[in-house]
């Protein structure tokens, strides 16, 4: 039974004790410029879809249908550009981050499409009090792997964040829905190419019981950059 362990321990239970904090403590540096790389998806992601193009989300009858009333006229007039930028779809879109600690226990992530500003809080559970919003409230943790080189080895894992106190926006661009009740996790790991080049992989989970008939999961690649060369945040846009 030993042997059948898991390989990986929540934050602060790693082989030698808890972390100092979670930005001494990481399991690998987030910190930086990434871009967006769209290799799938692309009709959905680099233009916006036509009205009633929802393939791929597993939405339920009453989903299709306020897929299908989509206005983003109505939306403008409402103030409601951002609702295809909220949490749940803001990785999907492309464009690029930046990620920086804005303190040892809050990682910032701002996105250059929508001009959008997540934080990922390590301490604590979501407040009672928490106002909904397009980027919700988001729990951090660390996911720390069993080092596989003995005494002194590297800390290896992933960031787990979950995010609710969601306010109501869009899968897609073209009006496929998330409710408030929306509960995204997501998993952010950092992959070393042979090249020389750092990969960050999102993969990200949306379970809604209003909207959707089973979790929507899906995985978006971004690549480290130098420098801020490309950065250039501009407004949501409903279209």
């Amino acid at each position: 039974m030993a042997l059948s362990a898991p390989t990986l321990f929540g934050q602060g239970r790693g082989r030698g004790g808890a972390a100092p904090n979670p930005r001494t403590g990481a399991a690998f540096d987030p910190t930086g410029y990434w871009v967006s790389v769209v290799t799938e998806d692309w009709m959905f992601r680099m233009v916006t879809p036509p009205k009633g193009a929802y393939l791929g989300v597993p939405l339920n009858g009453e989903a299709r249908k306020a897929a299908d009333a989509w206005d983003p006229a109505k939306d403008e007039a409402e103030g409601n550009e951002c609702k295809a930028y909220g949490a749940p779809a803001l990785m999907r879109i492309p464009g690029r981050l930046h990620i920086t600690w804005e303190n040892d226990t809050t990682l910032r992530v701002e996105t250059d499409a929508g001009a959008q500003t997540r934080l990922f809080h390590f301490a604590g559970a979501t407040p009672k009090d928490a106002e909904p919003s397009w980027q919700g409230y988001s729990v951090a943790q660390w996911e720390y792997a069993a080092p596989s080189g003995g005494r002194g080895a590297s800390r290896m894992g992933d960031l787990k964040v979950v995010t609710t106190a969601l306010q109501p926006g869009y899968l897609r661009k073209n009006g496929v829905p998330y409710s408030a009740n929306a509960l995204l996790t997501e998993y952010y790991d950092l992959h070393p190419a042979p090249n020389g080049d750092t990969w960050l992989v999102v993969t990200t989970e949306v379970a809604d019981p209003q909207y959707l008939t089973s979790p929507f999961i899906t995985s978006t690649h971004f690549k480290k950059q130098p420098d801020a060369t490309g950065w250039m945040p501009e407004p949501c846009t409903a279209r």
